[in-house]
Parts: structure tokens; sequence; C-alpha cells
């Protein structure tokens, strides 16, 4: 406890010094922006540019009273408000300079000519909700600053970017990022090409905390809907970044994006190497024949990667558009791990000691590939057809080494030698259809096959008798082939304060594994209905509600049912089960969206009852701890959400997520009842601060608590993460800083307490220091490149 008190306050004093100096650095704009009625006008913009290039330095948006407060570092700039419908003001920077500047109350008169036109993009970015999804419409203010979609996503209310790109919504990772309502190569992690998108470019942000059925029934923690306008902007945009870091982490890439009257041409080529420590301990204790079993290692995976992303988007004409776009990237591996094992008697003496040393090599490509179709009926952009294919290939070519040494007592010299050829295709094809009626009504209707196939060859030899020889008992070829096709149709109502929106998706499920070897067949062949229906109620522009059902499903991948293992360490190993069936989830949820001033409050309860849940349970036998997933009873879930925004000065924002659940479990497995009720809860705290010099610091603390499993607990946690960047050449290069686990505390402990044994295991990355500069050329901006994401 002490040392979270001590985080804290560190956390705390940190703030409170930067803050200091934030203060005393920058010059204050003031003033009240009214109509020739001296009726306040809320929502004006006010910019500050530089005056010889008069690109945008900040800006702001005017209260509810039209006035405003507006810091600025430059030293050579002018003012500029302007409103939809109004005629603009500009303001050259005063003769004598001081630390604030009032230039009292402004009047905008009315243009005439500009309230004849139809206004489609606002001046201020905003959030409203439409139905089962927030939608983050990117207004001027953002738009003209030449900033990325990962700062735009910042933005969001409820969405996190971390100094190294990382995409978070409420709290959560594991966000599923579409393009234009598709999966896309630019939205992969493995090519981290979002980065390739400027603001100018995005016409809205929409997020999706509970899908309806028009999405998979496959559960998430939310979507993330990243829509692209017909015009961007035309002319050359792009970035070379160059990242090093410790424990080893290398990397350069080069990202563009070329747009004409035709053609938006996009790619990206990336190179890097990376280290991945692994520090774990394990205990194993025989309470029937009172026998310890201790290990304790680092475990590690070393890559080299490199990656290449080619695509285009071709506007056939103004409402039809073809995308094609691929993904190339090969992974070599390498794992040199050591692991000290000491067994103990009843008595805790010492009965044997050795060691088990590893050498991995490992060759994995991956290839992906997109087709997608899009046609505007009659240049609307609500009634369109939309037709995509996604591919996906990944494959392991691996061969391990194994030695046991024994260093003191009972022999334990043995040597081992596995082999894995490993490949994987996915294939999604997707047809969707949008019809409006009317502005208030519309229907949705598509289609969706998935093609999963899989074949792992896995073996295993021990050394005996001179010659390595294969174990049976260890060795197979797996095989799996999973199909899903799901139809689906929605029916919407939106009003201008009170809107529906009811759906049904059907899948059909084929399922078959097979076990070469041993012709040990498992066939699943199941049909579903997942409804969906989600209202949404505005009382006010400030102050919206939305509520939603939707039935959702997590099929078993192929790891939950190969029952064949690394066997990197041979007294904690896990396994697949074949056998294992899908669960079912169905979930309630309402949510509340408060927009007050400066801060953006989201609040939501939930209730999720999940059937057949997949739980990893333990076997234990001769000191080897053996864990495999099992269907297991039912879990119902009551929780709430709270997740806020907050920027009370133009140089600070201040992100809070909280969620608080309690739990009730009830299940039998194999005459063993698992029913037990708990609690649990996360909370994380972000600070992003804008620092004199151009500088920016982020800081984000994260806490997860104490949680009750089926056998025994898994312990909490407190980490914090740290990021500084440096904008440099007028904010063309930027300088980044991240340190991840400042404090060395994120350690992921798990206990095991049963009649018969006890598990302990002990696992920590420790901390990993990034530093990165890119530069962004021609029409773009410095956008980040940090190779592929790190996989913890």
């Amino acid at each position: 406890m002490k040392r979270y008190i001590l985080y804290s306050l560190l956390f705390g004093f940190q703030i409170l010094n930067i803050t200091g100096i934030v203060a005393q650095t920058t010059t204050l704009i003031t003033g009240k922006v009214v109509d020739v009625n001296e009726r306040p006008i809320e929502f004006a913009t006010v910019l500050v540019a530089d005056s010889e290039t008069q690109k945008p330095l900040s800006g702001t948006t005017t209260l509810e009273d039209g006035s405003f407060e507006l810091e600025t570092k430059a030293s050579n700039f002018y003012i500029e408000v302007s409103f939809i419908g109004f005629e603009t003001k500009t303001f050259g920077q005063p003769v004598t300079k001081g630390e604030t500047i009032t230039l009292g109350t402004i009047t905008l008169s009315e243009d005439a000519e500009k309230l004849q036109e139809v206004v489609v993009r606002g001046e201020i970015s905003r959030t409203e909700f439409k139905l089962d999804k927030r939608v983050f419409n990117v207004g001027k203010d953002l738009s003209t600053t030449g900033a990325s979609a990962l700062d735009v996503l910042n933005n969001v209310p409820s969405v996190n970017v971390d100094i190294e790109g990382q995409i978070s919504l409420r709290g959560s990772r594991g966000v599923q990022i579409l393009i234009n309502g598709k999966p896309s190569v630019i939205a992969s992690e493995e090519g981290n090409t979002l980065g390739t998108i400027t603001a100018d470019m995005i016409d809205r942000i929409e997020v999706i905390t509970n899908p309806s059925a028009k999405y998979d029934a496959e559960g998430t923690s939310g979507i993330i809907n990243i829509v692209i306008k017909k015009d961007q902007r035309k002319g050359l945009n792009g970035s070379v970044s160059v990242n090093t870091g410790a424990p080893d982490s290398h990397s350069i890439g080069i990202s563009l994006n070329r747009r004409s009257e035709k053609f938006n041409l996009f790619s990206q080529l990336g190179y890097g190497i990376r280290e991945l420590p692994d520090d774990r301990i394990n205990r194993n204790v025989d309470l029937v024949n009172n026998t310890t079993v201790l290990s304790t290692g680092t475990e590690y995976r070393n890559e080299t990667y490199y990656n290449f992303v080619l695509g285009t988007d071709y506007y056939i004409d103004e409402n039809n558009v073809l995308t094609l776009s691929g993904n190339f990237a090969m992974e070599l591996e390498d794992q040199p791990s050591t692991t000290s094992f000491t067994s103990l008697d009843a008595s805790d003496n010492v009965v044997s000691e050795w060691q088990r040393t590893e050498v991995t090599e490992a060759e994995n490509p991956k290839l992906q590939f997109e087709l997608q179709y899009k046609k505007d009926f009659n240049g609307d952009e609500d009634h369109t057809l939309v037709f995509s294919s996604l591919g996906n290939f990944f494959g392991k070519d691996q061969s391990s080494d194994f030695i046991n040494t024994t260093l003191s007592g009972t022999d334990n010299d043995a040597e081992q030698k596995t082999r894995t050829d490993f490949k994987e295709s996915v294939f999604t094809f997707k047809l969707d259809y949008t019809r409006p009626f009317s502005e208030k009504w519309k229907i949705e209707t598509g289609a969706q096959y998935v093609l999963n196939d899989v074949k792992n060859d896995y073996e295993v030899s021990d050394f005996e008798n001179g010659s390595f020889v294969v174990d049976p008992g260890l060795t197979n070829i797996f095989d799996f082939d999973q199909n899903v096709l799901g139809v689906y149709g929605t029916g919407s109502y939106e009003g201008s304060k009170w809107g529906i929106k009811a759906g049904l998706r059907l899948e059909q499920t084929n399922l078959n594994t097979l076990l070469e070897n041993t012709d040990q067949a498992n066939e699943q062949n199941y049909t579903n209905l997942f409804p969906s229906v989600h209202s949404s109620y505005k009382f006010t522009d400030k102050i919206s509600v939305q509520a939603g059902y939707s039935k959702r499903v997590y099929r078993p991948r192929m790891w939950d049912l190969n029952p064949f293992f690394n066997i990197r360490n041979n007294f904690s190993i896990r396994q697949g089960n074949p056998d294992l069936q899908p669960e079912f989830t169905d979930s309630y949820e309402i949510t509340s969206i408060y927009i007050l001033g400066k801060a953006s409050i989201n609040f939501g309860a939930y209730y999720r009852y999940t059937t057949d849940v997949i739980e990893r349970v333990s076997f234990f036998a001769n000191n080897v701890n053996t864990v495999r997933p099992e269907n297991i009873g039912e879990n119902k879930v009551t929780g709430i959400e709270f997740n806020a925004k907050y920027a009370p000065f133009k140089w600070m924002t201040l992100n809070a997520d909280f969620n608080y659940s309690e739990f009730k479990r009830e299940g039998i497995f194999e005459s063993t009842v698992f029913d037990f009720d708990g609690d649990q809860w996360s909370s994380k705290v972000m600070a992003k601060l804008k620092l004199p010099a151009d500088f920016e610091l982020e800081t984000t603390g994260n806490y997860n608590s104490r949680v009750r499993t089926v056998q025994g607990v898994r312990s909490d946690n407190l980490f914090m993460d740290l990021g500084l960047r440096k904008n440099i050449l007028k904010g063309k290069a930027v300088l980044n800083l991240s340190v991840r686990d400042l404090f060395a505390s994120r350690i992921n402990e798990d206990e095991i307490v049963q009649n018969d044994f006890e598990v302990y295991s002990r696992r920590q990355r420790g901390r990993f220091i990034a530093l990165g500069f890119s530069y962004g050329f021609g029409k773009g901006e410095a956008m980040q490149y940090s190779g592929q994401r790190r996989r913890f």
C-alpha cells in the first residue's frame, strides 16, 4: 500500500511542478465574441496563426457567454476570429508585447453570401449520439492543423492514444479499427499506417461500444470507425521515422500518401529488431506427497522484422470507388532462454538442481490483402452498396532444441527437440447495402462469409541411446477448419431528439478439427440468432442517453482447441481442449454523455449474462501443472463504467477511466462445484501537458484490483507509463521519448490453492524505454512509425 501512495504522490508533484512552469511562459489572449445585437456567439473559432507562413499555431472556441481564453508561445503571430455565416475578423500582434492581450468585445457581422451557402462542415469538432454509436464530427479546429488520425482520435471522448500509438476505448485495448466501416490494411496494427491519414482527410469518427446486428457477433472491447472524406487533400503526405530503445528495440520506417484526382496511393516500408524479455517464477507444491518444484528464468523472444504496405483508392467517378491494398511482413525469431529448476522434499531439502536451456529459431511470414468496391446511389452518401474481401495468411516454421543439465542431486540430464510447421489462412467476404427512405427512416442489410483454415504440424523428439526418437504422445498434426456465414438486417428511426434501431443477425458456424495421428475428430455445426436493440434520447445538445442490448459469442480459437503445446517449461504447461464449446453473452448497457464546457463525461451501467463460460483450469500430477480451457457453467456480471475527459487549460488535458463490476459464478466440472461471488475494479488516469518550447508530456497511471478466479486469486497491480514529445522544425519533425512501466511495478501474480496442490506463478516484462524521431515532408506532418506493435 505504501508504494501505491508513493507513486500517487510522485505523480501529483510532477503535475504541480509542470503546471507552475507552463503558467509562467505563455501569453494569454482573452476576449468576448458577440453579434450586432450584442448576443454572445457560442462555438466561434479563435485561431492564432504564424504571420509569415499563415499556418495555424493554436486555437480555441468560445463558451456559452461568447468569452474565450487562448494561450500561445509564438513571437510573430496574428489572431483570427470566425463563425459560420459571419464575416471573419483579423487582429495583428500588438506592437507592445505583454503577458496578456485583451481584445475586449469583438462584434461579428452577418455575411449575406455565406448565409446562403449550404454548410456541410462545422467550425468546431463535436460529439453526438447516433442510436448505436457516438459520432465525433471533425471540425475546422482540428482539420486545419495538419495532425494525423492518431491525434484526432486523442480528441474523441473515451478514446485514448498513448505516445506509442496504442489505442484504447474506455480504458480497454483490443479495439477493432475500421476504415469506412470495413477492416483495412491501413487500420492493421501490423503495418501501423494510420499515421498516413491526416486530420483534413477525416469526416468523422464513430465509436461503438455495444455493436448492433450489423457487425460480427464475435465480442471485442468496441469498434472505432474512421470515415474518410471524398474530397481528401491532394498532393504528397509522407514521413520517415527512426526509433531506438532498451531492451533492444530499433526500427526505421517510411510512410507515403499521394492523392490525385483519380487515385489515392499509400505505402509504407519498415525494418526493425526487437528484444522481448519475460521474467518468470513458478512454484508447484504437491500437498499429498509434500514435494515442491521451483523454476525461475528469463524467457526471450528476439525478432527481426520487415514490413511493406502498398495500396490505392481508385475513384472511378464521384459515385464509385475501388480500393486495393496489400501488406507483407516477415518475422525472424530467436528465443535463447534459460530456466533454473530446484526439486525439494517434504522437509524443504534440495533433492536436485538443474538448468533447462532453449535455442529456438523461427520464420514467420505474414500476408494481408484487401479489395473493396463502394457505390453511392445518385450521389447519396447514405444510400450505398459496399463489397469487400480481406485475406490474411500467417505461417511459422520453427525448430527448438532443449537441453537439461544437472547441477546437483538426482540426475535430470536430457535432450529434446521440437519442430513446428504452422499455416493459417483467413478470408472474409462482406456485402453491405444501406437504404434511407427518408431523413428519419433507414434499413441496412448484408451478408458475411469467413473461412478460417489452419494446419499445425508439431513434433517432439527425445534423445535416447545416441539418437533422437519421436515421442508419439506429444506429436500430432492438428487441422482446424471453421466457416461462419452471417446475414443481417436492421431498421432504424432517428428523429431530432429520439431514435431507435433494431436488428437481427443469423450466423451459421461449421467447425471441424482433426488430430491426424490419432484420428480424433470434433465436428460442431450450430446456427444462432443474434438480436440487437438500441435507442438514444437527446435532452439537450450537451446531455444524451443511449441504451442497448445485443447478443455476443466467443468462438474458441485454434490455440484454445489444439492440445499440443510448447514444452519450454515442462513443469508449467498450457494446452488446448479440442472439445471446447463456444460461450454466449447477453449484453445490456445504458450510457449517458454530458458535455460540460471543457469537459466530457460518460457514465454507464451494464449487465452481462454468459453461458458455457470458458475458464482456464489447472490439472496437477507429479508436480506438473497443466492448464487447459474448459466450459464451466455461467457468469452474471453487473458493473458501472465512468470515463471523463477534461481540458481545464489549452495546455492540459486530463482523462480518467474507472470500471467496477460484481460477478456471480455458478458451475460444476468433474464433480467439483465452482460457485462463488466476487468483484473487481480497474482505473486509469492520464495527464497530457503542453510545455514550453513545444514539449508535450504524457503520464498514465493504471491500477487493476485483486480478483478471485475459479481456483485461486490474481493479485492487483499498479504501474505508470511516461511519454515526452518535442516538436521541432516548425512542427515538421517530432522527437518522442516513452517509458513503459516507469517504476517496474507491472507484476502479474496468480495463486491457485486446492486441497491436493498449490501453484504460484509470477511474470514481469520490466521497464521499456523508447526514443523516436519522425520527419514529415511534402504536405505531410510528422507521422509516427514505431514498427509492429509489441505483443504483451
